[in-house]
């Protein structure tokens, strides 16, 4: 009779910019909360993320077969649904964190998994303390993802080693493109990645210096200096006939300025960034007179499931699964990370980190990772990085020579409540 009052429902929500394994944490979220039918009952969905739990807009998953979720783990982006939404702290908006608790006593949820970045952790954070605040016993577990591999004590992030194998991957590809032309066109390549104030993704387009490209990387840790970028630039084009520039989104003048930055903000008060490849390729042209071609790899980088690195797939899948494990266990408040144990052979295992310690911090390149002149990355940086993008996991294709994707049902689930408007 114990083990079935024990019994609750559970809700799971993909927040912030989605990846190209994040489907996969679902997967290992909902696949291991079935096999635990005793402890667990259904697993609802958030559609677009908290949004889904604050307006009481759930997906039952259990409508879903066997074979549906386990696709997820082949297909990218947000089966679900995401959103850019932070809960502000209880004393600034208790009524939001009042409703969460009607759902929840609604819908008998007694297990929270958030999957996301930083803000996430801070919202999971903040939900784990209902219990003790507000009386409602939730065990909120935080499933770490996000491209930028900004989130602290864990080695890395789901979704990182995906996105540094599709830029180290295309970067390689365009340098050999410009080689091919160097002599009588392009000169210089100037490709844009994600990273608003962490490097680890342009990090992973200097690996191509190890086939034979001389590449600059323009990091967000490095203040930009204009006239020893141009120089850098001018002695690799002179010595190679070509070169290409990897810049992060983030990287900034000494003023703190985004080259990038467009005076927007997004939902959580980010600057929006978006268009330092152009401004980049514009000082080539302008101080060097070379021919140049840009590219903003965008949604791309975080989309590219066809080419996502199989350890990071893996990762994404345990750390779901371990998430689950860990509220089983009664934690509350935790993350499951991935603890490396060591470089070569690559070996990690799965940790847990309190979310006190997670929220709202951020992990930058270590110094030592970055080249004693700014523009490239060490040896220690690329033995961190290739275990991180090795490996194929590539998702099945139909006749028609298209990738086979998931597409949910996402049947929702009969509301019992007053509608609730966001503020």
């Amino acid at each position: 009779m114990a083990a079935k009052q024990q019994k609750k429902n559970a809700f799971y929500a993909q927040s912030g910019g989605v990846t190209a394994v994040i489907n996969a944490s679902a997967a290992g979220v909902i696949e291991t909360a079935r096999a635990s039918k005793d402890r667990i009952g259904r697993v609802y969905a958030g559609r677009n993320g908290i949004i889904g739990a604050l307006t009481e807009d759930l997906i039952d998953t259990t409508k879903e077969s066997a074979a549906a979720i386990a696709q997820l783990r082949y297909t990218p982006s947000g089966a679900f649904g995401s959103c850019r939404y932070k809960l502000k702290s209880l004393d600034a908006n208790r009524r939001e964190y009042e409703r969460l608790i009607e759902v929840f006593k609604a819908h008998d949820i007694g297990y929270f998994f958030y999957n996301g970045g930083g803000d996430s952790a801070d919202t999971c954070f903040k939900v784990s303390q209902l219990s003790e605040s507000m009386g409602y016993p939730i065990q909120a577990i935080h499933v770490p993802k996000t491209v930028d591999n900004d989130l602290p004590i864990t080695d890395c992030c789901p979704g990182f080693g995906s996105v540094a194998k599709y830029v180290a991957v295309s970067t390689l590809e365009a340098s050999f493109d410009v080689r091919s032309m160097a002599k009588t066109s392009t000169k210089v390549f100037v490709i844009e990645v994600m990273g608003r104030h962490a490097g680890w993704i342009a990090a992973a387009g200097g690996l191509v210096e190890d086939h034979g490209i001389p590449v600059v990387v323009l990091f967000p840790e490095i203040e930009f200096d204009e006239k020893k970028f141009i120089a850098r630039v001018d002695a690799l084009v002179k010595k190679n006939g070509y070169c290409s520039v990897v810049v992060s989104e983030g990287c900034h003048y000494p003023d703190g300025r985004f080259l990038a930055e467009q005076g927007t903000k997004d939902a959580f008060g980010h600057a929006q960034l978006g268009g330092a490849a152009p401004i980049v390729a514009d000082m080539v042209r302008r101080e060097l007179k070379l021919k140049f071609h840009w590219a903003v790899a965008d949604y791309l980088q975080r989309a590219a499931r066809h080419i996502a690195s199989k350890t990071d797939a893996k990762q994404a899948y345990e750390l779901g699964a371990a998430a689950v494990k860990l509220a089983l266990k009664g934690r509350n408040a935790v993350m499951p990370t991935v603890d490396r144990v060591s470089d070569a052979p690559y070996k990690y295992r799965i940790g847990v980190a309190a979310l006190s310690e997670v929220a709202n911090k951020e992990k930058f390149m270590p110094r030592d990772f970055i080249t004693a002149d700014g523009f490239g990355i060490t040896e220690k940086c690329k033995r961190y990085l290739r275990p991180l993008i090795q490996g194929e996991d590539y998702p099945k294709y139909g006749k028609d020579g298209m990738p086979l994707y998931a597409t949910l049902k996402n049947v929702a689930v009969e509301k019992k409540l007053p509608a609730f408007e966001l503020k």
